[in-house]
């Protein structure tokens, strides 16, 4: 059944909420800042809560089900990260307060960094930028920075291979720079006399997704990154899939200069539905100055009495502020969290464990579905959702199709580089009971494509809404409910 909106569920004169007395002198608003009209809705506690849970009810979450969203690490979200976040000291402070009065956010929001850092092999760390595409802009904006400063303004070309974040490329063009696509070799790996024909006086930078988006790790990442420094360009880690290398692989060590990495991924915290995301960056020694101001560090060292204090440094060739009050901050508490409550051991353990179940479910079903790339994958694995005996199917319509088997889809038509993509994620958190009911699930929907093609074009069956025209709903958006 349709849910009315809240606006059609009002009913003049119900109150839900009760204002308490004001406790400062009334001053009478300014005529200039007056409404005409407020057409809030009115309703009483039970209707409002009533409907949000019905809504609710309509939505897949994480707390429901698999996620397997490729390239996008849709984990579990332990249910510690938000009794941290909520904790009065943490939750009630404001981020304007004197920096003595915050001791324990700077403290946590230092700890962080150095952890970071550590985890990712690099020396210094932002914890600023509100998402990974924002980390991105962020260190392609370093890049940029750092050439101009060195008087090489004639390097305006970013190289981006096919087997990146679609954002990748996006970024680059926000920034001003030329992007200049790298194709993959017939093993997925970025090809390298592609590479070295493209490696001239004019590049600025590559930005390489590793392991990238069709799950493999490239086997000649050294050389690649040897190829672009000897160009005098640098490399930008896309960290998104850093959840297969955790405590295994630093990106720092192989040689990469800038990376971003996505709490919201590889670090639990909340991820998706419009909230706050985080997407903090790495530098290595000489970008450090780079980084966005100010960044928090020890302001005085402390005794043995006395404890470090913590306040904030300004690298003295920033690109400036990129986000206000150093970023989402109830965020980098879930992260530090998760950190803590793992340890070392504990973040080797993710990495090892998302590696077995993407190749636990990929040796399921790459009989049943093409392997473009049939290679051991890492994190993540695509396949083709569509087979010769069957041409009426596509990609979508296996998408569709284990809605009715109450599985969220995975990633669809991406990479582009893989014909009718199907993108799957299982991350570490899922069991093996969970793998094999959505591996079944496709094994059957593989039978359906042949048997009975027309389930799966009128796929979904069962959900609140069915198979909506996509191009048509892109093209006349509807936003807001039509007045009564």
């Amino acid at each position: 059944m349709t849910e009315p909106t809240i606006f059609e569920l009002s009913s003049p004169g119900r109150q839900g909420v009760r204002f308490p007395a004001s406790d400062v002198p009334e001053v009478e608003l300014p005529a200039a800042f007056r409404r005409k009209e407020l057409p809030l809705p009115e309703l009483a506690e039970i209707d409002v809560v009533r409907h949000f849970t019905r809504i609710s009810q309509k939505n897949y979450a994480i707390d429901l089900g698999f996620y397997p969203l490729g390239s996008c690490t849709m984990k579990y979200n332990p249910k510690i990260n938000e009794v941290t976040s909520r904790l009065p000291g943490f939750a009630l402070t404001h981020p304007l307060q004197p920096e003595d009065t915050v001791q324990g956010n700077l403290y946590l929001m230092y700890t962080l960094q150095e952890w970071l850092k550590e985890i990712v092999g690099f020396a210094g760390v932002t914890l600023q930028p509100a998402a990974g595409a924002h980390g991105e802009l962020t260190g392609v904006l370093i890049i940029q920075k750092y050439h101009a400063d060195r008087g090489d303004t004639q390097r305006t070309r970013i190289l981006i291979p096919d087997s990146a974040h679609g954002t990748n490329p996006a970024t680059s063009a926000m920034s001003g720079f030329e992007v200049v696509h790298l194709p993959s070799d017939a093993r997925g790996n970025v090809d390298l006399e592609a590479l070295k024909g493209l490696c001239d006086e004019n590049l600025a930078g590559l930005m390489l997704t590793n392991p990238n988006t069709l799950g493999l790790f490239d086997e000649n990442v050294t050389q690649v990154i040897e190829l672009v420094h000897a160009a005098g360009g640098l490399v930008y880690g896309d960290g998104a899939n850093l959840n297969a290398l955790l405590g295994i692989v630093r990106p720092g060590d192989l040689g990469f200069d800038i990376m971003h990495l996505n709490l919201h991924k590889t670090f639990s915290t909340p991820h998706g539905g419009g909230g706050p995301g985080s997407g903090p960056v790495a530098v290595c020694q000489r970008l450090v100055e780079y980084l966005p101001d100010p960044v928090v560090a020890i302001v005085e060292p402390g005794g043995e009495e006395l404890p470090p204090l913590y306040g904030y440094a300004h690298p003295t060739k920033s690109i400036g502020r990129v986000k206000s009050f150093n970023g989402h901050f109830g965020i980098l508490v879930r992260a530090y969290t998760y950190i803590a409550m793992h340890g070392r051991d504990g973040l080797s353990n993710i990495a090892k464990k998302s590696v077995l179940n993407a190749n636990y479910l990929l040796a399921k079903v790459k009989d049943t579905y093409h392997l473009p790339y049939d290679r051991r994958c890492m994190h993540e694995f695509v396949v083709e959702g569509q087979w010769a005996d069957a041409p009426g199917i596509r990609a979508l319509d296996i998408a569709k199709r284990l809605i009715d088997y109450n599985f969220h889809p995975p990633t669809n038509y991406f990479p582009l580089i893989v014909h009718e993509a199907l993108m799957i994620e299982p991350t570490e958190t899922e069991s093996i009971e969970t793998l094999d009911a959505f591996a079944d699930a496709m094994l059957k929907i593989a039978v359906e494509a042949r048997e009975n093609p027309e389930l799966l074009h009128e796929a979904p069956h069962n959900s609140p809404v069915g198979r909506c025209d996509e191009v048509r709903a892109a093209k006349q958006l509807i936003l807001r409910a039509p007045k009564a």
